[in-house]
């Protein structure tokens, strides 16, 4: 089967840092699902992982986002079929969606919206596990319009994350969402998608979000550069707020700021349920489902903004090359072979 790999750690412009090479089929077994991968889209954790993990002259597939067709199941799959279209986001220890056929337990699967391609599918799995979790699972923001009213930050909000995350939280709470954008098609692609006020977090963070919150926020979602806005962020919240992140801060954040307000730090990572095979490990599953179901209704939208064309190695190095550029909008796809 085609696949698109990396040997070795190098710069994104050298030709020889992501490959298109030919690899065996897996075979599923378990509970894995044997999927056709038609379209997928670039995260920022690819980039890390090309350029963190040495594979030592092997050929590392990497890739975590995917939608596709079950062509085959492993002798235990109970929740899918072959012919299913699927979107997932698969998990970081095993072989990523940069390949024709790829294996993924079932139960971090969801069903294809069935009003989406499959490049539009593509872009949404990491991203909206990632803010699923983070508003509903870490800081555990009421669904609904019930329960008190919230103010909620997301900073960095035209990011992947950010886009699926401010969604979720104008369509499925009662909260009032800020986002931070610094551009003029940043801040109207975050308006566009539900933020009640945008403010520029390259500018006075503390002013423009106390001009809009006086009171300050109850949770922020710290996307991108935690570390450059921890001291702003920690006096935004109020006492016994709670501030959510899942970047990887350049310096240590002083946890000791939290303490006068008795405010608490909660770490996201959309691998921990496939990772640890955590007994709640197909609430991934479910998760995708309802997604699925809120994208046929009208409720979400796709975050697609860019397709790079067939998937080969031209197409990803140009992907990652704008990912690393951190001015991307929404999310980057690729779809056929």
């Amino acid at each position: 089967m085609k696949a698109v790999a990396y040997r070795q750690i190098l710069p994104i412009t050298d030709p020889q840092s992501l490959l298109d090479v030919e690899l065996p089929e897996p075979v599923p077994q378990g509970r894995d699902l044997l999927v056709k991968v038609e379209a997928i889209s670039v995260n920022p954790v690819d980039t890390k992982v090309r350029k963190r993990t040495d594979p030592a002259g092997a050929d590392k597939v990497l890739g975590w986002d995917a939608s596709g067709t079950v062509v085959a199941v492993g002798a235990d799959v109970s929740l899918f079929k072959p012919g299913d279209a699927v979107y997932y986001a698969g998990a970081i220890d095993r072989s990523g969606s940069n390949a024709q056929m790829q294996l993924v337990d079932e139960r971090i699967v969801g069903r294809k919206p069935s009003t989406l391609d499959f490049a539009q599918a593509a872009a949404m799995p990491l991203t909206t596990i990632t803010a699923w979790e983070l508003l509903f699972d870490r800081l555990n923001v009421p669904r609904g319009n019930g329960g008190r009213h919230r103010v909620i930050l997301v900073m960095g909000g035209a990011g992947g994350v950010g886009s699926m995350a401010i969604q979720l939280a104008r369509r499925l709470t009662n909260a009032t969402v800020i986002a931070t954008a610094s551009r003029e098609d940043t801040q109207s692609w975050v308006k566009e998608l539900g933020a009640h006020h945008v403010v520029d977090h390259h500018g006075d963070l503390l002013a423009a979000v106390k001009a809009v919150a006086p009171q300050g926020v109850d949770d922020v979602l710290s996307l991108t550069h935690t570390e450059q806005h921890f001291a702003k962020l920690v006096e935004l919240l109020k006492p016994q707020g709670k501030l959510a992140l899942i970047d990887d801060p350049a310096k240590p954040l002083d946890i000791t700021l939290l303490k006068p307000k008795s405010l608490s730090l909660h770490w996201e990572l959309m691998y921990t349920r496939s990772l640890f095979h955590t007994d709640d490990m197909q609430a991934q599953h479910q998760l995708l489902n309802e997604a699925a179901d809120l994208v046929d209704a009208g409720v979400l939208r796709t975050t697609l903004r860019e397709n790079l064309g067939t998937i080969n190695a031209a197409n990803l190095r140009r992907a990652h090359q704008q990912l690393e550029s951190a001015s991307t909008i929404g999310k980057v796809v690729l779809s056929g072979w």
